[in-house]
């Protein structure tokens, strides 16, 4: 456009016309010619670049998940959306009224633990252009923003079930209620269990500065109900909130993880079962790290289209919160009050995208080399 209105004022001085129609000319009738400007260009098509960049603003301003909030950020590493740690081994020993020497030398060895992060993708949609002349609104940024609450929702959701522990460890500590049992047979959450959970970290020797507890709805229902002292103390009328307590930072939210009535997460890709419930989780910040990949946007216009005429749109995102060893974690789960809890269960090993994607292509592959062995045996 630049170039056009530029273009259009020298060319207007050298036959002697208002420099001002030039500008408007150099603009104007490149737009009613139409194909003259390229593709990509201004008034032409859509900006993918502009409209990844409106999703990026959101998913890093976000739907509400505050119990991330500082934890550190590692997106800086990220390299072909895998983040490469360094898993640093035990502590030099200390002596102590030493009278030996020389001292012996001690070698720490650091390995490299490369994490492969998350892919997030949503499904296309459709904007046709008969929706587009007989809405009064922009449908297509409401699209782009209903992708991005949709990715929000669900990285959030993974982010609590990857802070929160398998089972009962010396070093993931889960807790199960034992309060009084409600209509369901749930054992409500009682200060004691809380308590109990704190105890567990601080036979960790984990530090108190940076301990989260992020609590489930049943379970700060059952505190409120409690008494009226509690909530004087640790609940905010003000903002609904519960207060930080005995060493947490507390905060609610609504996509804990499920844990079974013998304790033990339920797997993010299963659907929980009736007996099934939300609990609650706790992890000392310092120790996780979360890390974001790229976004990018895909479009396809609908004069691309002539049968449908519609245009699709979708989103591709990468992201990661996990535990940088499975230690000072910890939960609190609803307890039956029947089931013997479980244990210091075995971790189930995830996929991330880098292994699926690895196993994927190498299915195909085979799948080739199968393919090709059957036909040789047919012409033979």
């Amino acid at each position: 456009m630049l170039f056009n209105a530029l273009m259009g004022v020298l060319s207007a001085s050298v036959v002697g016309v208002n420099p001002a129609y030039g500008a408007v000319s150099g603009v104007v009738i490149p737009v009613v010619l139409g194909n003259f400007l390229p593709s990509g260009a201004a008034l032409e098509g859509v900006f993918t670049e502009v409209w990844t960049g409106e999703l990026v603003k959101r998913l890093n301003a976000g739907l509400k998940a505050d119990f991330l909030n500082g934890i550190p950020d590692y997106s800086a590493r990220v390299e072909n959306e895998t983040i490469h740690l360094v898993d640093v081994g035990g502590d030099p020993d200390v002596l102590v009224n030493n009278t030996t020497y020389p001292i012996p030398i001690q070698d720490l060895t650091d390995g490299d633990i490369p994490i492969g992060l998350d892919k997030f993708q949503t499904k296309p949609t459709r904007v046709t252009d008969d929706q587009l002349y007989a809405i009064s609104y922009d449908k297509f940024s409401a699209d782009v923003e209903r992708h991005g609450n949709a990715i929000l929702t669900v990285k959030y959701k993974k982010a609590a079930h990857a802070l929160a522990p398998y089972s009962h460890t010396d070093k993931t500590p889960v807790i199960p209620t034992s309060g009084a049992a409600d209509a369901a047979g749930r054992k409500k959450l009682t200060i004691a269990d809380v308590i109990a959970l704190k105890r567990a970290f601080d036979n960790m020797e984990v530090p108190e500065d940076g301990r989260v507890l992020v609590l489930c709805p049943d379970h700060v229902n059952d505190l409120l109900e409690q008494d009226q002292t509690f909530k004087d103390k640790y609940y905010n009328y003000t903002t609904g909130k519960l207060l930080n307590m005995f060493g947490f930072e507390v905060y609610t939210y609504v996509n804990c993880p499920y844990y079974t009535n013998a304790g033990v997460k339920v797997s993010y890709s299963s659907t929980p079962s009736g007996t099934d419930l939300k609990g609650s989780f706790a992890f000392y910040r310092p120790r996780m790290f979360r890390a974001q990949g790229s976004t990018k946007m895909y479009y396809s216009e609908a004069r691309l289209n002539p049968q449908t005429q519609e245009s699709l749109v979708n989103f591709r995102h990468y992201y990661i919160v996990l535990p940088k060893k499975l230690e000072a974690i910890g939960a609190i789960y609803s307890s039956d009050g029947k089931t013997t809890q479980s244990k210091n269960q075995t971790v189930p090993s995830e996929k991330r995208w880098a292994q699926v994607r690895r196993e994927a292509e190498a299915a195909k592959g085979e799948d080739s080399d199968g393919g090709e062995s059957e036909n040789e045996e047919l012409d033979a």
